[in-house]
């Protein structure tokens, strides 16, 4: 990967910027090849946002997914997704033919995970195999470099997945024990036998981050800076727990004895019980939190900023007891606290980070969050409550905010409207000065909305911008598939809507175009 070209200083915002963007995953991108992925699709985007006026695209976590093709259970937290490999760009390198890549028929608005996987997996055995008949050249000493460069987590991730292909995809849990418990001569042995598999996974890894500093570097020429986005928790299943089982909390057997959720509110009668393995923060403090650390660096290799999923976890997450059916008989666990941040600051050098500080959150979680000086989020669509008080109002936001109209677990903010009931609809409208509405209009006044306000950054889901109905919606949470799968076609990047955002964000004093010489100023102190 190709580091920074220098220190860099993003989150919490300098006091007169103003910039915006938007919100899409990669995944989400148009490709003629079933998903979005990092070559010739993801320029165009960037030249698109470029042309608008845009400064950020924010993404969704790039992991290796799994259970529900879920980023944000993924099957580690420092490898990529091997399925968002262009395929365009390994013709490029000679690594594929044009006819490799041809006779699939794959539908243009969604993903069906299932025949993607068959077809990229096709694909990058070709690309292997052809890459390992080109005994030398400059890309075998890039492949090396890569290998021992990310020799820290690298190794076990491929023989994690080696191993879950020689299982036909069982959990690491169902593994033989000596496998689970990471028997040092079994382990070795398992090196030996797979050891062609294990090359190519680490093969696609390298394939993999050689685009994304590929597509980086792009968009950094282009002005365009990418927001990561960093779950709080890992997933069961992933070569995190199974190749650092001291880090959480286990029981003899490596299983979970509490797993991660939320209580019970407003919205959820019994909580929300995610089931993920819950950190030993006091193993890691003793470590100053390196695994955390080396985690948060890896992401920055390819991303400039990181929304920090549940932000309210590093106050205290609540912990439920293993086998538990709800969430209900949790309890609150401190977490590290701004020792973990200090810990960050220390080997990284900045601390560029969002907060995610929604739901129902409690004032040590807004001391930490102002301690720190992170930006947090506000949500439009949780705003028109009609309380004067209610945090999401424009008017109660600090400029070191970053303003949403929705995110990808909210509906698209058309299929929002269309849901609400008549009196919050009217306070919808008096809100916006206007004595009523239709649906096909909500979206870009709250658009507008965003852009007008004083919150430093305002970022729109690419949803909102065309101005998309429920369909079109990314996640539900608490559904456990069906989710994930939503795309944008090529005939929806080529109509009206860019040049109206690209208005909007010179009105707003947002884009480059019309910035006065403090927020210019303000601007290259983030370059």
């Amino acid at each position: 990967m190709i580091e920074n070209s220098g220190p860099t200083r993003l989150p919490p915002f300098p006091a007169a910027y103003r910039a915006s963007g938007l919100l899409l995953h990669v995944t989400s991108l148009p490709s003629p090849y079933g998903i979005g992925d990092l070559g010739p699709a993801a320029i165009e985007w960037i030249d698109l946002l470029n042309d608008a006026g845009q400064s950020w695209w924010q993404a969704l976590p790039l992991g290796p997914t799994g259970y529900g093709d879920s980023p944000y259970q993924p099957l580690s937290s420092f490898a990529g997704n091997g399925l968002l490999i262009s395929p365009d760009w390994l013709i490029e390198d000679g690594l594929l033919k044009p006819k490799d890549c041809q006779g699939q028929n794959f539908p243009e608005s969604a993903i069906n995970y299932e025949a993607v996987n068959d077809f990229k997996d096709r694909l990058l055995e070709k690309a292997w195999n052809n890459f390992r008949r080109r005994r030398r050249n400059d890309m075998h000493v890039a492949y090396r470099e890569f290998r021992h460069d990310h020799i820290r987590w690298l190794e076990d991730y491929a023989l994690f997945q080696a191993l879950k292909n020689k299982y036909n995809g069982a959990s690491y849990l169902q593994w033989p024990s000596e496998l689970v418990h990471r028997n040092p001569s079994a382990l070795a042995r398992a090196r030996k036998d797979l050891a062609d598999g294990v090359d190519r996974v680490c093969f696609a890894q390298f394939l993999l981050f050689r685009q994304g500093a590929r597509l980086r570097k792009y968009a950094r020429a282009k002005g365009i800076r990418l927001i990561g986005d960093l779950p709080f928790y890992v997933s069961p299943d992933s070569s995190d727990v199974w190749a650092n089982p001291d880090l959480f909390l286990l029981d003899k057997n490596c299983r979970p004895r509490v797993v991660g959720g939320v209580p019970p509110d407003y919205f959820s009668a019994d909580g929300q019980l995610w089931g993920n393995p819950v950190y030993d923060w006091k193993t890691l403090a003793r470590t100053d939190y390196r695994w955390c650390v080396d985690r948060i660096r890896g992401l920055l290799e390819y991303v400039d900023a990181i929304r920090l999923d549940h932000f309210r976890g590093f106050v205290a997450a609540w912990h439920v007891p293993a086998g538990a059916t709800t969430a209900r008989t949790g309890r609150w666990v401190r977490g590290p606290g701004a020792n973990f941040f200090e810990a960050v600051k220390k080997e990284v050098g900045a601390m560029p980070f969002i907060a995610e500080d929604l739901g129902l959150i409690t004032p040590p979680v807004h001391a930490l969050r102002d301690r720190l000086h992170l930006p947090g989020m506000r949500i439009l669509q949780f705003a028109f409550d009609g309380r004067p008080d209610n945090v999401y109002l424009p008017e109660n936001y600090i400029p070191n905010t970053v303003v949403y109209t929705g995110t990808h677990d909210n509906p698209t903010t058309r299929g929002w409207y269309e849901r609400l009931a008549a009196d919050q609809r009217k306070k919808l409208w008096e809100y916006l000065k206007r004595p009523s509405g239709k649906s096909d209009e909500v979206a870009r006044e709250l658009i507008r909305v965003a852009w007008s306000s004083r919150a430093a950054l305002a970022i729109a889901p690419m949803q909102d911008l065309l101005n998309l109905g429920e369909d079109a919606r990314m996640n539900i949470p608490g559904r456990a598939e069906r989710n994930w799968r939503w795309r944008c076609t090529k005939k929806m990047l080529s109509g009206s809507a860019f040049q109206w955002l690209r208005d909007l964000t010179r009105a707003t004093n947002r884009s480059g175009v019309n910035r006065t010489p403090a927020t210019a100023q303000a601007m290259e102190a983030v370059s």
